[in-house]
C-alpha cells in the first residue's frame, strides 16, 4: 500500500490511543471531535487529490528508492524541479482546503533536512544514522503515513543556553541513553497538525555548543507514543471552533496547534538520527529553513488566493462591482506572487546535496521568509477594507441569532444588500476567518519569525563581496577593513 484512501487514512487514526486533550477533555476520536475534525478534514483532501487526474501530478511522485508511486509529501527533493513542485503544491494545498495542512508538509520538510544532515554525520563519525533514516523513510512511503514536524523548545529565559536554564526540560533533551535506544523529556510548543498526524519528526530547536550537546537530538515516533500528552491549543477559550453553522465557515479544512508534552518518552534506536552531535544542529536548522522559507511563499500564495475571490464575493454581496477595488485587488494579487515567485527563485537557485537532497538557495529563501511575515497582513488589511465592517470579528450577528425564530427574520432582513442575505453572510465569515482567524496561519511564526530569518540573511549575505565589487567599480585600492568593536 503505497497510497491510502481518505478512509484508510482516517481508519489510521481512529486506531491510534487517545492522547490529546483540550479544555481538559480527552479527545477520544480526532476525525469527529469539533476541535480537530477539521484538520483532518483537510488533510483527507490530501489523499483525495491521487484520484484527480489534474492534480495528481502535483501531489504524487514516484519514490527513488523503491520506484514506487508514493506522496510527494515522502519524497526526498532531489532537483530544482521537484523543489519548485514544493512551492506549487503548497498552493494547490491551501486551495483545497482554504488553510494549513501543516501535519503533512513541516514533517517531510524535517525528512529532507536531516536526509543531508545524517548523511554529513556519518561521514564524519562513522556512524549509520542515514541509513537508519532511509528504511524508515522506506516504511513512511509503503504506508503513506501522515508525518507531522516538531522543532520549537519551549526554551525558557531566551537570554540563556539550554544547559544554563533554572529547569533543564526547557529544551527536549536526552535524559537516558540505552543500547536499544534513549529516554527524551521535555516539550516541542506551537505544533503544527499533530492531531492530523500518525507520526512526529523532532528536530533540534536551535544551534548548540557542546554544554548542550544533551539536546542535539532528532527522532520520529507514533504520535500515540507512550509517555506522549498532546494539548490542543488552537483558538481562544471562547470555544468558537464549537460553534455551528456557517460561524466557522470552513468544514473542508482547519488548522491545530499543540504542545507535545514529553515525559520520559523511550525512542527505539532505529528511530534515532541525532544524537549528541551537537555541532550538527546548526545544519539542520539551516537545511530545514532554506527549504522551508522558500515553499512558505507558496503557502501564503495560496491563502491569498483565497482572500481575494473572497474580497470580490464580498464587493458584489455589498451591491459594489469589484471594478471598483481594482488598486487594492491588484496590490493583492501582486504580493501573492511576490511571496511565490521568490520561493520558486531560492529553489531554482538552490544547490545539489551529496546526498542527493537539493538545497534552496538559503539568502533568498529568508529573504522570502520576511516578506511572508509582512505582505499578507497587508492582504488582509486590503481584503478587510473591501468588505465593509461586515467582515470584522464582532460586527456580525451568529448563527443562532440569525436562525433565531424571533427575530432571526429582520436579521436577514437586514443582511441582503447586492446578493441575497446567506451569501453575504457566508462571505462575511469567511473573510473573518481568513485575515484575523485560522486562516492565516504561520505567517509571522510559521517556519521561523522574521528576525530568525534576518539572522541567517546576515549569516549568509556575502558582505564582502559586495565590497569588493564596489571598490572595482569606484575605482578603489586602499583597503576599508571594518572598524574594530569600541570597548
Amino acid at each position: 500500500m503505497a497510497l491510502r484512501t481518505p478512509e484508510e487514512y482516517r481508519e489510521s487514526l481512529r486506531k491510534m490511543r487517545p492522547n490529546i486533550y483540550k479544555f481538559g477533555e480527552l479527545i477520544e476520536d480526532v476525525t469527529t471531535h469539533p476541535a480537530t475534525r477539521r484538520t483532518i478534514n483537510g488533510h483527507s483532501q490530501l489523499f483525495e487529490v491521487y484520484s484527480n487526474p489534474e492534480l495528481r501530478e502535483t501531489f504524487v511522485t514516484k519514490s527513488h528508492l523503491t520506484g514506487e508511486e508514493i506522496s510527494r509529501y515522502l519524497s526526498i527533493i532531489q532537483t530544482p524541479e521537484d523543489a519548485v513542485g514544493n512551492c506549487k503544491l503548497k498552493r494547490e494545498a491551501y486551495h483545497l482546503t482554504g488553510t494549513c495542512t501543516g501535519g503533512r508538509c513541516v514533517g517531510w520538510t524535517s525528512i529532507n533536512a536531516m536526509w543531508a544532515t545524517t548523511w554529513e554525520m556519518d561521514q564524519e563519525y562513522g556512524t549509520d544514522y542515514h541509513e537508519r533514516l532511509k528504511k524508515w523513510l522506506m516504511h513512511a512511503q509503503q504506508n503513506d503515513i501522515t508525518c507531522a514536524g516538531a522543532l520549537t523548545d519551549a526554551k525558557g529565559n531566551r537570554s540563556l543556553p539550554p544547559h544554563l536554564q533554572d529547569d533543564p526540560d526547557m529544551n527536549l533533551r536526552i535524559v537516558e541513553k540505552r543500547e536499544d535506544g534513549i529516554v527524551v523529556r521535555g516539550a516541542k510548543c506551537m505544533i503544527c497538525g499533530v492531531a492530523a498526524a500518525n507520526e512526529i519528526f523532532c528536530l533540534p530547536g536551535g544551534a548548540y555548543k557542546e554544554e548542550d550537546k544533551d539536546y542535539a537530538v532528532a527522532f520520529v515516533v507514533p504520535r500515540d507514543i507512550e509517555g506522549l500528552t498532546i494539548v490542543e491549543t488552537r483558538r481562544p477559550s471562547d470555544k468558537r471552533e464549537y460553534e455551528e453553522g456557517f460561524d466557522i465557515p470552513v468544514e473542508i479544512g482547519g488548522i491545530t496547534q499543540a504542545y507535545l508534552l514529553f515525559n520520559d518518552v523511550f525512542v527505539p534506536k532505529e528511530r534515532v538520527f541525532m544524537c549528541g552531535e551537537y555541532k550538527y544542529c546548526a545544519k539542520v536548522i539551516q537545511y530545514f529553513t532554506s527549504t522551508y522559507r522558500a515553499a512558505i511563499g507558496g503557502c501564503v500564495a495560496g491563502q491569498g488566493d483565497i482572500k481575494i475571490g473572497a474580497a470580490i464575493i464580498m464587493a458584489r454581496a455589498n451591491g459594489l462591482s469589484m471594478r471598483t477595488f481594482y488598486d487594492k485587488l491588484i496590490r493583492m494579487q501582486i504580493n501573492n506572487e511576490t511571496t511565490f515567485g521568490m520561493g520558486v527563485a531560492a529553489s531554482v537557485l538552490g544547490y545539489k546535496h551529496p546526498s542527493g537532497c537539493w538545497i534552496c538557495d538559503p539568502l533568498v529563501a529568508n529573504c522570502n521568509k520576511v516578506q511572508v511575515g509582512t505582505l499578507p497582513y497587508e492582504t488582509n488589511r486590503l481584503a478587510q477594507e473591501i468588505a465593509g465592517g461586515i467582515g470584522e470579528t464582532g460586527c456580525f450577528p451568529s448563527y443562532k441569532d440569525i436562525m433565531n425564530s424571533d427575530y432571526g427574520d429582520l436579521i436577514k432582513k437586514y443582511l441582503k444588500a447586492g446578493l441575497d442575505w446567506e451569501t453575504r453572510a457566508r462571505a462575511a465569515r469567511l473573510i473573518e476567518w481568513l485575515t484575523i482567524g485560522a486562516g492565516v496561519p504561520g505567517c509571522m511564526h510559521g517556519g521561523g519569525s522574521p528576525d530568525a530569518a534576518r539572522l541567517m540573511i546576515r549569516l549568509t549575505a556575502p558582505w564582502e563581496k559586495w565590497v569588493d565589487l564596489a571598490k572595482r567599480v569606484a575605482g578603489i585600492t586602499a583597503d576599508v577593513p571594518e572598524p574594530p568593536k569600541k570597548r
